[in-house]
């Protein structure tokens, strides 16, 4: 973001949707070689998680975040985010875990906000979250498009402040670690914008990440734009 007043940004976490979150467990597991950590419960969504650390010198306090409808949970008032409701999702997810979207922190949300609607670009309302935790209540800020959907198709991330605790602060190092994040398919205004957080554009895919840990070399990528 431009101006004198630029907001601090950050690689938050990255997202991958799952049709439980057994089947997300199991996956992490055999991809990375690692147990994902115990998540929580997100009342405004439906939905719940697990995580595991991907914080590095390049990423601090960024993680993966292990995320699926809570079967629990009554139905919430408005659309799930990450397009947890859009039935070529689901199907894209029924075999196994898909990585589909990214979450960028700001140290001003409002701010970071109002300079991407200047460049067509409007992430979404602002919402304020919480989900408890064995450490207690963590707190934050994100935003959520009224439709559920990702903005471009998950290129363009959710914006995220939190409130005191990150969730990462209690996450065990799991020796994996983002070698490179790219995007594909959005303007090169907002690629610039995105420079200090990715690391390439990549047409093929709105979203691709490469993860290196005790497993070796992981190439994720998002599935395609999902139906309007």
């Amino acid at each position: 973001m431009n101006g004198r007043s630029t907001p601090a940004i950050a690689l938050d976490h990255l997202v991958v949707a799952c049709r439980d979150l057994e089947a997300g467990a199991a996956w992490c597991e055999a991809t990375f070689g690692v147990p994902p950590q115990a998540g929580g419960r997100h009342a405004l969504m439906g939905t719940h998680n697990l995580l595991l650390s991907l914080s590095s010198g390049r990423y601090p306090k960024a993680y993966l975040e292990l995320i699926a409808i809570d079967p629990e949970a009554p139905a919430p008032a408005q659309p799930r985010w990450f397009d947890l409701d859009d039935a070529s999702l689901q199907a894209a997810i029924a075999t196994t875990p898909r990585l589909v979207h990214w979450v960028a922190r700001s140290d001003d949300v409002e701010a970071t906000v109002a300079a991407l609607r200047v460049v067509d670009a409007d992430p979404g309302r602002v919402v304020t979250a919480e989900r408890m935790t064995p450490r207690g209540m963590l707190r934050w800020r994100i935003t959520v498009p009224g439709d559920g959907r990702r903005p471009s198709a998950g290129a363009m991330p959710l914006w995220i402040e939190w409130s005191g605790v990150h969730p990462s602060d209690a996450l065990p190092a799991s020796g994996i670690v983002i070698e490179s994040l790219a995007v594909g398919g959005i303007a090169a205004v907002l690629a610039e914008q995105l420079g200090p957080l990715i690391r390439g554009v990549d047409s093929s895919t709105p979203l691709s990440a490469v993860l290196n840990g005790p497993r070796g070399v992981v190439t994720l990528a998002s599935p395609p734009r999902v139906s309007a």
